[in-house]
């Protein structure tokens, strides 16, 4: 009998089982030392063979090998209600191997199950000399078993198999565009005006019979093309070629047809969206309707307020218009949008002179007196090159903010209009700062700037936390404008020509995040990245950009 088999010279525990990693090497080789000792049972040994004193260090390891001539016991082990018989013990391993034998039947975890012995419950390291089970006994398991996993009702679903709508809401984004010969221009502008949803909700109401008497044939079908499709783009996970809406555009206007060597030519974009907005607006328009007089004007119209004076004669006149854009002039002092819209809001013009009886130079004044929904901004970056007979284009870098705060660029009268809503968006974010309500004054521009800063309390499409916290109001409170508007959607051009180069949209998702739509080929992106857009290379820089309104109820 060999030195570990003498009952007297029990091993220490420390020595037996130095640490956790020696039991997680029992439980996950106990399928693997079984087969072993099955397949590769040694042969029986001569009565005279002596065997050598393993070396200490070794001890351990020797654990996980069968012993050459093991003590196999078998018994009946029950289980709440189950018995298992024939349950073998291979004495030459310690009890933890056989509590990972029982959590094979049983799917009770070794740390779980308490095992009656003669003196009390089975240890780990137990030495089964000492233990004193003997062949046939019946032992005792108490315990409770790992939760059995479920197969799922229903098998996994992958994405190619769902309807092609559902689909469109996993990817987050609506389709791209085929480019069909140098219609990047028309793709960008579609994606950009794709993100209204107030449009498309006007474009689905509109019906192929709803044209009235004033509205011409092609417009009528433009606008039927427009809406189809929004549809489409809003039910498809592929590119979508837009063949009927591009058919329809160059039937309406034909400049898009142009064509050069057999091709078809590139294209403003500028001058697509203001046709294709200003088509909308007469189609849309419902003069016999109490709700939506003028969808489009509700939604980008901008009410001007002009003064127009002369400072040869002394004359001064007013008027007001009604715009879809405002128009950020660059030149070598504007570094900002803020700066380039106060330069587009004035102007020179030559007119007759009544009172000098010739030709004057009139100053024009502008000031915002209406604000929309939608405020759209362009970039007058395109200019006439005489010299080369075509667009040239200005390169110059034009930083523009996520959140554009107008305030200062609109009249007195609107100003006065702005204060109430305005207040009341800067009590609840100084609310969520845990400042005091009417602690910031509203005619501070301090003030409107740590409103610029706290973009985090407006949701994912650009309103109000006010809005959505003040669910089930009274039917008598109306949404109202602040004057402050979050980015959208921007179009982009790369190139040095307004009729060459490249086009891209950027669009921001309901869910916040932003997708470039380079034609077919959507991509998502960084926000961060997108006020990078912004000029001074050849990279693509912003060129028309849609910010939405920040509104409150009151």
């Amino acid at each position: 009998m060999s030195t570990r088999d003498k009952p007297n010279q029990q091993e220490p525990d420390s020595e037996r089982f130095s640490s956790i990693k020696t039991k997680n090497k029992y439980r996950n080789n106990y399928r693997k030392n079984k087969l072993l000792f099955l397949f590769f049972k040694p042969k029986e040994q001569k009565k005279n063979t002596h065997y050598k004193t393993p070396n200490p260090k070794s001890r351990i390891l020797s654990r996980s090998i069968p012993n050459s001539n093991p003590i196999m016991l078998t018994v009946i082990v029950k289980w709440q209600k189950e018995v298992f018989k024939a349950v073998e013990i291979d004495t030459s391993q310690p009890p933890y191997v056989f509590k990972c034998q029982l959590y094979d039947l049983t799917g009770v975890p070794p740390e779980r199950q308490k095992i009656m012995v003669k003196g009390g419950l089975l240890k780990d390291d137990a030495d089964w000399s000492t233990v004193g089970v003997k062949q046939g006994q019946k032992l005792m398991m108490m315990g409770t078993a790992d939760e059995v996993v479920k197969a799922p009702e229903k098998g996994p679903v992958f994405m190619e198999d769902l309807p092609e709508e559902e689909q469109v809401v996993s990817l987050g984004h609506s389709a791209g565009l085929f480019n069909l010969g140098n219609t990047c221009y028309m793709n960008s502008t579609v994606q950009c005006l794709h993100s209204v949803p107030e449009l498309k909700s006007a474009l689905v109401k509109y019906s192929h019979s709803g044209r009235s008497n004033d509205l011409d044939q092609t417009s009528h079908m433009l606008t039927v093309a427009t809406r189809d499709l929004f549809g489409e783009l809003d039910k498809s996970v592929k590119p979508v070629a837009p063949m009927q809406f591009w058919m329809v555009l160059r039937k309406k206007f034909p400049q898009f047809g142009q064509l050069h060597n057999g091709a078809f030519m590139q294209q403003d974009a500028e001058e697509c969206w203001t046709q294709l907005l200003y088509t909308l607006s007469q189609s849309l328009r419902s003069p016999g309707s109490s709700e939506n007089l003028d969808t489009v004007k509700d939604l980008f119209g901008i009410e001007l307020a002009s003064r127009i004076h002369c400072q040869e004669s002394g004359e001064e006149s007013s008027e007001t218009e009604s715009v879809y854009s405002l128009k950020c002039h660059i030149s070598h002092e504007v570094n900002h949008l803020h700066e380039g819209l106060k330069h587009g809001l004035k102007s020179e013009l030559e007119k007759a002179s009544p009172a000098l009886g010739r030709s004057a130079v009139y100053l024009k004044e502008s000031r915002i007196n209406g604000l929309p929904r939608y405020l759209t901004i362009q970039f007058v970056r395109f200019f006439w090159k005489r010299e080369s007979n075509q667009k040239a284009k200005i390169l110059r870098k034009v930083d523009y903010p996520l959140e554009l705060d107008v305030y200062d660029l609109c009249s007195d009268e609107l100003r006065k209009q702005l204060e109430g809503p305005r207040q009341v968006l800067r009590d609840e974010e100084g609310k969520r700062l845990g400042l005091k309500a009417n602690e910031k004054s509203s005619g501070s521009k301090d003030d409107d700037v740590k409103m610029t800063d706290a973009e985090g309390s407006s949701n994912a499409s650009g309103e109000s936390s006010v809005t959505i916290s003040q669910e089930g109001v009274p039917s008598d409170k109306e949404t109202r404008l602040t004057g402050i508007y979050g980015l959208v959607a921007v179009l982009t051009h790369k190139g040095r020509s307004a009729d060459s180069g490249h086009y891209v949209a950027w669009v921001k998702q309901e869910s916040g995040k932003w997708i470039e739509f380079d034609d077919d080929n959507p991509i998502p992106q960084r926000e961060e990245d997108i006020v990078k857009l912004s000029g001074g290379g050849d990279w693509h820089m912003a060129y028309i950009c849609i910010y939405k309104a920040r509104t409150v109820l009151m």
